[in-house]
């Protein structure tokens, strides 16, 4: 049963969202896996759930599927309009390192082609327990040098980068920046930041929006950080702990409803502390999550459009 989340028994979540909320939920607790399921039963079952909300959408003008550079990545190359070489957004799904894919996401990337008009390249990093950090990370890292070296090859204008996630995917946006900036190599334009995960520590918005009413738990947040860890400790894993000075400008995605609110709304202030010029947008009524409502919700279109103008202006020749 839901709780009630506001003073007065009114609910924070916008009626749109709190619909994408229940289905999945609803969908979950339909498909969900024995507890002796295995992880392959676990991202089946996951992977079911966001079916629908991966259906339809913006048509692209092209779709390659290939595997790249010295690790074999599997990216997935979402092309608006065949055209002359232009600005890639590289995206990063979420899933807690543990679960989703280029399939769960492949909606919100051609969404975002089709709004910005860049090119997305989807990365089909490697999921924990298997592949524990720094595996992912490596392979992030691995996907953009080359897209830098071999891009114009497939009509990709790899000096003008974006990386970008959400989750999951956007702590490894951030970190592969980290990377990049301490190895001394060239660094993204643009950081493109919904909803993060980017540190171990709870905040106050862990307990304020945990709960079944939610789309993220603290519990299963726990369960994704040691299951991506296993135990290491480092600031490319958990950026709120690193030094920021030197990244390229942020565009933070951040929704009101999420336990993850707080380390979001932190990492803002540390990034302009920083120097990092850094635009934010904090969606009242949003949970964790929300974007991927994107064709039920007017708040996940505005969302979905704000990033993409920002993206544009900041790859524009």
């Amino acid at each position: 049963m839901e709780r009630a989340y506001a003073a007065g028994g009114i609910d924070e979540v916008d009626p749109e969202i709190r619909r994408f909320q229940r289905r999945v939920t609803d969908d979950y607790a339909r498909l969900a896996p024995p507890d002796s399921a295995d992880m392959a039963e676990r991202r089946a079952v996951a992977e079911a759930v966001r079916r629908p909300w991966t259906a339809g959408g913006p048509a692209m003008a092209e779709t390659l599927n290939l595997q790249v550079g010295p690790l074999a990545v599997p990216i997935r190359i979402h092309r608006p309009a065949c055209a002359e070489p232009g600005p890639v957004l590289v995206y990063l799904h979420g899933g807690g390192w543990v679960m989703f894919s280029l399939e769960t996401h492949d909606r919100l990337m051609r969404e975002y082609a089709a709004r910005s008009g860049m090119t997305v390249v989807g990365v089909g990093y490697g999921l924990a327990p298997e592949h524990r950090f720094p595996r992912a990370l490596e392979e992030v890292v691995s996907v953009l040098g080359w897209l830098r070296a071999q891009g114009a090859g497939l009509g990709l204008d790899g000096q003008r980068l974006a990386v970008g996630g959400d989750s999951a995917g956007a702590n490894l946006a951030l970190t592969a920046s980290l990377a990049l900036r301490d190895a001394g190599r060239p660094l993204p334009a643009a950081m493109l930041l919904n909803y993060g995960a980017y540190d171990t520590v709870p905040r106050p918005s862990h307990e304020r929006y945990d709960g079944a009413g939610y789309m993220l738990t603290a519990e299963e947040m726990r369960g994704f950080w040691a299951l991506y860890l296993g135990g290491a400790e480092s600031p490319l894993a958990t950026p709120l702990r690193a030094r920021l000075e030197g990244l390229p400008p942020a565009f933070l995605c951040i929704a009101q409803c999420d336990i993850l609110a707080d380390e979001n709304r932190e990492l803002a202030r540390r990034l302009v502390a920083a120097g990092v010029a850094t635009t934010v947008r904090d969606y009242p009524g949003a949970t964790h999550s929300f974007l991927e409502a994107v064709s039920i919700s007017g708040l996940a279109q505005r969302a979905l459009d704000e990033a993409a103008a920002w993206l544009a202006g900041s790859l524009a020749s």
